[in-house]
């Protein structure tokens, strides 16, 4: 399979690319809203819809639900649109359902939408602009980041797979349409995407990561 092209790209570059970032859970295993968890000086959700829109990302929509107000205010001042679910406890495919019907709503001229989790720390603009640079160079329809020895999100979708992702049920997520069309998937490696922050013990080891990159920076 060629390399892919390292230059730095821009969803510009493809117009009518948006971004879902999944932001609906109660945060049960952590105790406290992972929503509003610090990483890098900035709440995660924040870092997580900020690292789309400086990728080129328009619209981008968060979906909120069992946190809904203070995440709300955790995104004040950025140019997200917010999706609430209010069905959110009925399982993650109520969210990515709320997601893209409201990104179509934004703009029905939507080509493709990279799906993403609010809980993955290391998602970076960098990350997002190598999803769509693929999806630009193969003309895959999915592209999906692969990661511990499976795959997942963040991945883009074209608009093919809408439908799809809007009928997901219960617990299902995005990964089952991946599964699906897996031969036709490009997959693109980002071992860091397999770190979630689901307990307060996946946050102490990420918070000894984040505090020893602030010692690194003053030495």
């Amino acid at each position: 399979m060629p390399e892919l092209s390292k230059r730095t790209v821009l969803v510009t570059d493809l117009d009518g690319i948006g971004a879902v970032v999944l932001a609906a859970g109660a945060s049960t295993r952590m105790g406290r809203p992972k929503q509003l968890l610090q990483f890098g000086g900035e709440a995660m959700l924040r870092r997580a819809a900020s690292v789309t829109l400086k990728a080129g990302c328009r619209p981008v929509v968060v979906v909120t639900g069992a946190n809904a107000t203070p995440s709300r205010e955790a995104l004040r001042g950025l140019d997200v649109q917010e999706a609430e679910n209010e069905q959110w406890e009925s399982g993650i495919s109520s969210s990515v359902r709320v997601g893209i019907e409201a990104l179509v709503t934004a703009n029905p001229r939507t080509a493709a939408v990279v799906l993403m989790l609010c809980d993955q720390p290391f998602v970076t603009q960098e990350i997002i602009a190598r999803l769509v640079a693929a999806h630009l160079e193969t003309g895959r329809s999915i592209v999906a980041s692969r990661y511990g020895g499976s795959y997942g999100v963040p991945a883009l979708f074209g608009k093919d797979h809408f439908a799809e992702l809007t009928a997901l049920k219960g617990a299902a997520g995005a990964k089952q349409v991946i599964q699906k069309h897996l031969p036709e998937v490009h997959l693109l490696p980002f071992p860091e995407g397999e770190i979630d922050i689901d307990t307060p013990d996946d946050l102490a080891r990420l918070q000894s990561i984040d505090n020893s990159d602030a010692s690194n920076a003053r030495t």
